[in-house]
């Protein structure tokens, strides 16, 4: 089964039906409870590829696979995720205890709101499987909270308030991720701070062992590929923790270096920037100017 095609849902109606659920109270939104849904013990159920938002916490899952990666979700964490991605599950043993739940909504829930476009500036939602957020006790009773309160609104007689109060819940619902994951970026300290020595390691070996003369210079890209991060969630850590954002890291990095050949070296400005990759010097020498304000030659000449 995990080597077939990714499945497409389009709706919540579709996955209801695909987890043997009862159809959903709304079309475009719902609340499941995971331990409703049916599995078969080591299951390999094939990818998922979905058309809606999802967030959830579960427990008992067993493993997931969000690309090449893996992660075991026996203890209970949250994560979210955005139309289009790809999702595979593993199924845990049948004597597992699953619990937890899977808030589900269609970006067409959001049309005519200011969450339609709002949403886009939460980046967790970009976040792999293994950046998923840790909650405390109170954390988790404070997101199940605003759960409960979804699912009641939308089960209730829908008005012309509805959809506001929902969308003004799911706010509450993503603000509250957006702390606690602010919150995670400052606790998790030794994984953090891992995270940095690695970056650090990484641009030092890439611009020390040529890598910048046969590659250009390092893109975001590169750098979370490497460090097996994605993207927005390297710049959301790396913007906590020191204020800059990955691009920025970069730079100083590039900066550091340069300064370090300009002062200790007889190179010309031009092959320094070749080394640094660089396909014009002119390039180099703005941005040399932009972040120390001065020019290569003139912060070379400070030296002599």
């Amino acid at each position: 089964m995990a080597d077939k095609q990714p499945i497409r849902i389009k709706s919540i109606s579709e996955y209801h039906r695909l987890r043997n659920l009862p159809p959903p109270e709304h079309p475009l939104i719902s609340v499941v409870d995971y331990a409703k849904m049916e599995f078969t013990a080591n299951e390999k159920l094939p990818a998922i590829v979905s058309d809606y938002y999802s967030i959830s916490i579960k427990r008992g899952v067993g493993k997931l696979f969000y690309g090449q990666q893996e992660y075991d979700f026996d203890e209970g964490v949250m994560y979210c995720m955005a139309p289009n991605q790809v999702l595979r599950v593993e199924s845990a043993q049948q004597n597992i205890k699953r619990s937890g739940w899977i808030l589900l909504i269609h970006p067409d829930f959001f049309w005519g709101t200011a969450l339609a476009k709002n949403i886009k500036k939460y980046e967790f939602f970009d976040y792999t499987v293994h950046e998923a957020l840790f909650l405390s006790e109170k954390e988790e009773a404070t997101v199940n909270q605003v759960i409960q309160n979804i699912q009641q609104e939308y089960q209730s007689n829908i008005d012309k308030f509805s959809q506001n109060i929902i969308i003004s819940q799911i706010e509450t619902l993503l603000n509250y991720a957006e702390r606690f994951y602010q919150r995670q970026f400052i606790t998790r300290k030794i994984t953090n701070h891992q995270i940095l020595n690695r970056l650090e390691e990484l641009l030092n070996d890439y611009f020390n062992n040529n890598e910048a003369i046969k590659n250009g210079l390092p893109t975001v890209q590169f750098v979370s590929e490497k460090m097996n991060v994605s993207q927005s969630y390297l710049s959301g850590l790396l913007k906590v923790l020191t204020g800059q954002s990955t691009q920025q890291h970069i730079h100083q990095k590039l900066i550091e270096t340069a300064k370090e050949k300009l002062s200790t070296t007889s190179l010309y400005v031009s092959e320094i920037a070749y080394e640094l990759g660089f396909e014009h010097p002119q390039s180099f020498s703005k941005l040399f100017k932009t972040k120390t304000n001065f020019s290569p030659m003139e912060f070379r000449q400070s030296f002599n």
